[in-house]
């Protein structure tokens, strides 16, 4: 059986009416261990477990790191998790509460990765925050529940960083005859690796991530989502990290259910009236609520009241 969940999907009945069309909403934040990346972290760690690793090892102090813990912890192989100085404390209480071990190395996730890669040897695994085919097809299985319950829809909004699952939605569209809908991948305001990629026309990193959204703080998307979004209807859009804070408020108000600002990214297109024009020409659109477990309402504000000492939010949104 796997690990993740087949998670609950509604229409929004207050998105729906606020934004003149349905809204889809996959809520992949409740999966187990918070996030969608559960569904390809999830099978790769089976997949390694039948090649006989006896190790888990992850770089990511954020939702890729609390998947193979929690994967880890159920198929009863340890894992030991690198993460950068940045990681908040309530992160690394998460991963050891999942009984992982955690070793804080680095500035920045690159610097915890090349740690990460020492620790590998035969009977160790290394699973990628993004960049493995094993979490696309793993990540795709979010679009064959959507497909299975019969629900129309034609586009799907989610939250870009590294590019695991715009790669697993495209492969879910994919393998479900679907390959022709358009996709609004989203990303907030200094970590939009994606959008200056594209703009650029090719594959650039960023200098450096100066977003809150620290969930979508790969300075370069995988390359493999790069070609996907050049030969794909992919379109990017881009938002503030105001509009994704105040949108993961507005999304807990709504629904209950809190949400980090690398996920309130998506639901600002939905919420603010003038992203809202990324969405011409899709009438009942699938938002991906990718989740986010390390997130808390008074980190929430606390990065509210940072943003707004520096920044200008471009449009206020809806209440």
């Amino acid at each position: 059986m796997a690990l993740h969940l087949d998670t609950p999907l509604i229409v929004s009945r207050k998105l729906s009416v606020l934004a003149d069309r349905g809204i889809w909403l996959k809520f992949d934040a409740l999966q187990p261990s918070g996030s969608f990346k559960l569904r390809g972290v999830g099978a790769a760690c089976e997949e390694y477990k039948r090649q006989g690793k006896t190790r888990f090892v992850s770089s990511s102090g954020g939702n890729a790191g609390l998947a193979v813990a929690y994967a880890g912890r159920v198929l009863d192989i340890p894992v030991t998790v690198v993460v950068p100085q940045s990681t908040p404390l309530h992160a690394k209480n998460l991963l050891e509460q999942e009984g992982a071990t955690v070793i804080v190395h680095g500035t920045v996730w690159a610097e915890a990765n090349e740690l990460a890669q020492s620790l590998l040897d035969e009977t160790t695994a290394f699973l990628h925050p993004f960049d493995d085919p094993l979490l696309w097809s793993g990540h795709a299985t979010l679009i064959d529940e959507v497909v299975r319950s019969g629900a129309e829809f034609d586009g799907v909004i989610l939250s870009v960083g590294g590019g695991g699952l715009l790669s697993g939605v495209a492969e879910g569209l994919q393998r479900n005859n679907l390959a022709d809908l358009p996709i609004l991948a989203v990303e907030t305001e200094g970590a939009d690796c994606l959008a200056r990629a594209l703009a650029a026309g090719e594959n650039i990193p960023i200098p450096a991530i100066t977003s809150v959204a620290t969930s979508l703080g790969a300075n370069k998307v995988a390359e493999h989502a790069f070609k996907l979004a050049r030969s794909r209807d992919v379109r990017s859009a881009v938002v503030s990290d105001l509009e994704a804070l105040d949108a993961c408020e507005q999304f807990l108000h709504d629904h209950r259910v809190l949400v980090e600002p690398a996920c309130g990214a998506s639901l600002a297109v939905v919420y603010s009236q003038q992203r809202r024009r990324a969405l011409d020409g899709i009438k009942s659109p699938l938002v991906v609520v990718c989740g986010g477990a390390t997130a808390t309402l008074e980190k929430i504000r606390e990065w509210r009241a940072a943003a707004e000492k520096t920044v200008t939010p471009i449009a206020a949104l809806s209440a």
